[in-house]
């Protein structure tokens, strides 16, 4: 097989490589779509992810959607032939997902409802989940107001669509009509521009009441403006990390009992993902879930569609396989 192989920061390698076997636990996917996420960029540049590391070379790619074709002992035969989603495949695991064929832990692969094509499934694998566990670490969000920072960005639209569903209020921040028009497709019912007039009162003006939930991708940017629109005992929880250091106005968070959350997927609780994993099987089912925009590329081009992550391409860069 073909397969995007990282041997260190930096050292990404088009490489083929001979097809493994699941061993127990594990099945085998045949490969036909597949996403890059903001931490492959991490692993590409840094080596690795916060304290994931890679020790050796190791297939790239966390999502993909395709086809079971094997499977190892103590998984259920008849899941050869299904159709599947996955997701964190390159956890603690050598076999990623951009490649030709990907070998994980039989409970990263999640049925694919008949009717969801593969460019829908392999958008989900990362940003669907990092949106649930967003939304729903601090309780349910039915009747509650929603804010979603970057609603046209790969969380933020699954963010809208899963809010929606739910039964929130959801508005969403974007920095121009283009993505204005992303966040209204997926169901905002209130989008603002954060880079004109005065958007904490836009958003004010939508939530006389202060929102409830935030979900935020760039705290140090945007910290002030959610203190400045969060209700009392609201959570803002952020999902990304740059450079840049928040300024934490410790008084201003204090006096409404807010919360600041941070979350990685890697490391959210176990019942919390498997609860992430049936909601967003449930949603698929349902049809709420949509795809972003493609930016399509091949494995030879693997560097490119790094670029277009890494310039902030609008919608989702996928690997065609």
């Amino acid at each position: 097989m073909e397969a995007l192989v990282i041997h260190g920061a930096g050292d990404l390698r088009v490489e083929t490589l001979a097809d493994e076997a699941p061993g127990p636990g594990q099945l085998g996917v045949r490969v036909r779509c597949g996403g890059i996420c903001g931490s492959d960029l991490h692993y590409v540049q840094h080596g690795g992810f916060g304290t994931v590391r890679v020790t050796q070379p190791m297939v790239l790619g966390h999502e993909v959607a395709g086809v079971v074709d094997a499977v190892g002992a103590g998984v259920d035969p008849a899941r050869v032939g299904q159709r599947v989603w996955l997701y964190l495949a390159a956890f603690g695991n050598p076999y990623g997902t951009a490649a030709e064929y990907s070998v994980v832990p039989q409970e990263r692969a999640v049925p694919l409802p008949d009717g969801v094509d593969f460019d829908l499934g392999a958008n989900l694998g990362v940003p669907a989940l990092t949106a649930h566990r967003c939304l729903y670490a601090d309780g349910p969000v039915d009747g509650r107001t929603v804010l979603v920072a970057g609603g046209a960005g790969a969380v933020g639209h699954f963010a809208i669509e899963l809010a929606r569903a739910a039964g929130a209020t959801v508005i969403a921040t974007v920095s121009s009509p283009e993505k204005a028009a992303l966040a209204t497709a997926a169901g905002a019912h209130h989008v603002v521009n954060y880079r004109s007039g005065d958007p904490a009162g836009r958003i004010r003006a939508a939530a006389p009441d202060g929102v409830d939930r935030i979900v935020e991708v760039a705290l140090a940017d945007n910290l002030a403006l959610d203190v400045a629109v969060a209700a009392p005992h609201a959570s803002i929880v952020t999902y990304a990390a740059d450079a840049k250091q928040p300024t934490l106005t410790v008084r201003d968070l204090m006096t409404r009992n807010l919360v600041l959350r941070f979350m990685m997927l890697y490391t959210v609780p176990p019942d919390a993902l498997a609860r992430a994993v049936a909601d967003v099987s449930a949603a698929l089912a349902a049809g709420s879930l949509t795809p972003l925009p493609a930016h399509r590329f091949t494995l030879g081009d693997a560097a490119r569609a790094h670029d277009a992550v890494q310039g902030g391409a609008v919608g989702k860069v996928l690997i065609d396989v």
